[in-house]
């Protein structure tokens, strides 16, 4: 991967096109969290707190309307149906974790600095709500090819942000190019797994093995163990 195309990548993957954040904090009852918040967002609020605490098979519109307090004709002034709403909410809470890690990020110089702080950031917001990370992280195998394809690119982008590593190791041709699909690929499967099974905490300290599972290919064993111990500190 050349310089230009890794600076392309690296544009896409830290912060081009956020959406406008949405108000979500799961263990707080939902008339406190949806109460002040524009009509639409409060639907995709309610949609990610209710697939996440009932499933996706169990959300209706009308549970999202009962959670939310709104009227059907809000519901359906902005949305075709509930398949419609999910994939709107699963887009807004994919762009409220993205922002996080890119805005923690910041506060790092080089590549591994950069994921230890925003993969920390994401860690921090699954503890602080589990039951959104089940919408988004779980459910979404229940919503359909439209909501995996998203999910697909969600990763996709992800998977850029890592192999960023290899300009920063000066190895371009090592490891091959799957890597950095491998390492997001096992990171979703230990949180899927861990949310899947109802955890409700936690996360954040999956942090080091995290690290150490990413730095490994790009620089050895040796720099992984002392990434691990950094993000232990």
């Amino acid at each position: 991967m050349g310089k230009q195309a890794a600076t392309e990548v690296q544009g896409k993957a830290e912060g081009s096109g956020w959406i406008r954040e949405i108000a979500i904090a799961a263990r707080r009852p939902p008339t406190r969290e949806l109460v002040n918040l524009p009509k639409r967002e409060k639907i995709l609020a309610g949609m990610l707190e209710e697939v996440g605490s009932a499933g996706y098979d169990a959300t209706s519109v009308r549970t999202v309307l009962a959670r939310t307090g709104l009227y059907r004709q809000a519901f359906y002034d902005n949305f075709a149906d509930k398949d419609d709403c999910y994939r709107s909410a699963f887009d807004a809470g994919v762009a409220r974790i993205e922002a996080l890690a890119a805005a923690a990020a910041t506060a790092g110089e080089s590549w591994r600095a950069k994921l230890r702080t925003g993969l920390g950031a994401i860690l921090d917001f699954l503890d602080s709500g589990p039951d959104i990370g089940r919408a988004l992280f779980v459910e979404v195998h229940s919503a359909g090819p439209e909501a995996l394809a998203r999910r697909a690119e969600a990763m996709k982008r992800a998977a850029d942000f890592i192999d960023l590593a290899r300009l920063e190791a000066g190895e371009p041709e090592s490891p091959p190019q799957i890597a950095a699909e491998g390492i997001v690929a096992g990171i979703h499967a230990v949180i899927h797994s861990r949310l899947s099974t109802g955890a409700d905490d936690g996360f954040r300290e999956l942090l080091p093995e995290f690290m150490y599972f990413a730095v490994l290919p790009y620089f050895g064993a040796d720099d992984a163990a002392a990434e691990m111990q950094a993000a232990r500190a």
